[in-house]
């Protein structure tokens, strides 16, 4: 099975976008998932339809019982995290899940709850294949594991429809989701733009991508805003043997086609659509 990995090191490069297309592109011969677990907004485009859906749990809050409870104080004394108010409250943003509560409290009144972070869902989009994709509850942490969830699940409907190809759509940056969306790939595509961090976050993240050997290709998107810095960028993808699969100019159809729920893909006869077809046959051979 070969899995695609779609990322950035910043936000707003059109790392979305161009995945989606490619999602079009691939139709029902893959599996997407939204690893983008945070800020989750390919099923903006997809339009799929939820045909199952899950809460995911991963950590522990306190609670405390009540009837148990005498308020002596004990929690609220040995609390780092200043998580349980003088009424005995706990505020589950602020609890760590330690559990040091719940061990020193002399009558037993303090439970260690596991905490639900969010819920993760398989559809089928409009394009006609299946999308895994995850919505984090507010203030919650271990998107990494949420994010491996959702590979996990990934896999096995690709497993199941005798599918060998699964494209992802990482999260921006370096942190620990795209750790974990790296993670059993075979295929990393950066998109970067021209501009200087757009130019400072590519080196960023492609140095986590050598850390796990990955085969990497790139596409710089809006590369007419700073022909300079585009010719810097081609040699920094020249130098570090990264493939260079195209070039796409800034243009006002990729934001109407957003507008209108598309891929850039959909409308037909522009450059940007050419431009992708031809980076998605590049990626496929790549990959077999």
């Amino acid at each position: 099975m070969k899995e695609i990995v779609v990322i950035s090191g910043k936000g707003g490069t059109g790392k979305t976008s161009i995945t989606a297309s490619f999602a079009k592109l691939g139709a029902e011969e893959i599996v997407v998932a939204d690893c983008d677990v945070d800020a989750a907004d390919m099923h903006l485009v997809m339009s799929p339809e939820v045909i199952h859906t899950e809460d995911y749990y991963s950590g522990f809050v306190a609670k405390i019982d009540e009837n148990k409870c005498t308020q002596c104080g004990a929690c609220i004394d040995t609390c780092q995290f200043d998580a349980i108010s003088p009424e005995f409250n706990i505020n589950q943003y602020k609890c760590e899940g330690c559990s040091y509560c719940s061990e020193i409290c002399p009558t037993h009144a303090i439970k260690m709850q596991e905490l639900c972070i969010g819920q993760y869902f398989i559809s089928k989009s409009r394009m006609n294949n299946y999308l895994i994709h995850a919505k984090l509850g507010i203030g919650a942490d271990n998107t990494g594991k949420l994010v491996a969830m959702v590979k996990k699940e990934a896999r096995k409907i690709a497993e199941a429809n005798n599918l060998n190809t699964i494209l992802v759509d990482g999260s921006p940056g370096i942190g620990c989701p795209v750790l974990s969306s790296l993670t059993g790939a075979n295929l990393v595509c950066i998109v970067t733009e021209s501009s200087l961090s757009g130019f400072h976050d590519l080196q960023r993240v492609y140095e986590v991508a050598k850390r796990f050997k990955l085969k990497a290709c790139c596409i710089i998107n809006k590369h007419d805003l700073n022909t300079k810095l585009t010719k810097q960028i081609e040699d920094y993808l020249e130098k570090e043997g990264i493939i260079h699969l195209a070039n796409l100019p800034y243009m006002a159809n990729f934001s109407d086609a957003m507008v209108e729920g598309k891929t850039i893909v959909e409308k037909e006869n522009t450059i940007h659509s050419q431009l992708i077809k031809d980076s998605w046959q590049k990626i496929k051979e790549i990959v077999v």
